[in-house]
């Protein structure tokens, strides 16, 4: 039984941590020396995270008794404070030199970096561990990979809106996507409550979702690229 424990422990470690380390070691950063950077965007990850949590206890205190069904509206509200990871984005990326690919990849590297120790290391220890099997574990550990995805592709679009440059009529664009982005995990919640959803089928929505916004801002950016001379 501890031989499985450790191979189902083992298993989750390595679908949670290997894709960060592929991004970074593939994707050029580690000839860029970004490791510092990331540690940086971090930092402002956690600062950005505090300043929500110390928002949403002031202004939106948790009801103790609860209630049956989703608040809509408050969940909106609440949501909406999540645009201060935009702006903490954008401070990570004026905070680092170098071309569009390099900022854009360091910045969503390291935000999800950040997040994934925080919020996924405890659980993983604490629960993987168990002497039960859990396919919650695995499917939380497949979770942050689609994050790793939607933090670079969010980066990325943040980069795009910043940029004078850009086209004017792909502006529009680059903003829905960033509101999408923004309220996914909201309108996630809002189809498991109206259709009942479980929790994988709701990580294969959101990863289908994270595909094609991804997909899309590969193509904006892409296009601006060669047209400024980034390659």
């Amino acid at each position: 039984m501890e031989i499985m424990t450790l191979f189902h422990f083992g298993n989750c470690l390595a679908l949670v941590y290997v894709p960060y380390y592929f991004t970074y070691k593939y994707s050029g950063l580690s000839e860029y020396g970004a490791f510092w950077k990331c540690i940086q965007a971090g930092g402002i990850y956690v600062f950005t995270q505090l300043c929500k949590m110390l928002v949403l206890a002031t202004f939106f205190p948790t009801d103790a008794a609860g209630q049956d069904g989703l608040d809509f509206v408050g969940e909106f509200f609440k949501s909406t404070v999540d645009l201060a990871d935009l702006v903490g984005l954008y401070l990570v990326l004026i905070g680092i030199p170098g071309k569009g690919h390099a900022k854009v990849l360091t910045a969503g590297v390291g935000w999800a970096g950040a997040e994934l120790l925080l919020t996924r290391c405890l659980l993983l220890w604490v629960g993987a561990r168990g002497a039960e099997f859990d396919w919650k574990y695995i499917q939380k550990s497949l979770d942050s990979n689609v994050s790793l995805v939607q933090h670079v592709t969010t980066a990325t679009l943040v980069w795009l809106w910043s940029r004078h440059d850009l086209n004017r009529s792909l502006f529009p664009l680059v903003v829905v996507m960033l509101a999408i982005s923004n309220y996914k995990p909201l309108l996630m919640e809002a189809l498991a409550h109206s259709i009942g959803v479980g929790p994988w089928v709701s990580l294969l929505i959101r990863a289908v979702i994270t595909l094609c916004l991804g997909t899309a801002t590969l193509q904006i950016y892409a296009g601006l690229a060669q047209t400024i001379g980034l390659y």
